[in-house]
């Protein structure tokens, strides 16, 4: 929100503003973002969609979250428009519950390899 972003603003704060329509990155590219969450990226069309925003707007960069996996993540890691990836299949809840960290680190580190190859 307008609220949310002059808060975070006023306190300098580091943000990843969120956009899921070509609208919402249009108002946040006016504010001066150029690097945006797109979130919920499975619910929001997906990597094509993703994709489609990016044409008219190259110069925005997104990090998708929301139903990315290791199994869809390299369409959005393939797209020029993508920075990263985000997702709790990381560090899942019931992992995190137990204190697995072993299979966070696994998970990590299979999520880090991603794109490389």
């Amino acid at each position: 929100t307008d609220a949310l972003l002059e808060a975070c603003e006023a306190e300098d704060l580091p943000l990843l503003p969120g956009a899921a329509t070509a609208t919402e990155a249009l108002r946040l590219l006016e504010r001066g973002y150029d690097v945006m969450k797109f979130f919920p990226a499975e619910a929001s069309g997906g990597a094509p969609a993703l994709k489609a925003i990016g044409a008219p707007l190259p110069q925005i960069s997104f990090c998708p979250t929301g139903g990315v996996s290791p199994g869809n993540a390299m369409d959005y890691l393939s797209l020029p428009n993508v920075l990263c990836v985000g997702g709790s299949w990381v560090a899942p809840k019931d992992a995190a519950d137990a204190g697995d960290w072993d299979r966070i680190e696994t998970l990590a580190r299979t999520a880090a390899a991603l794109g490389k190859g």
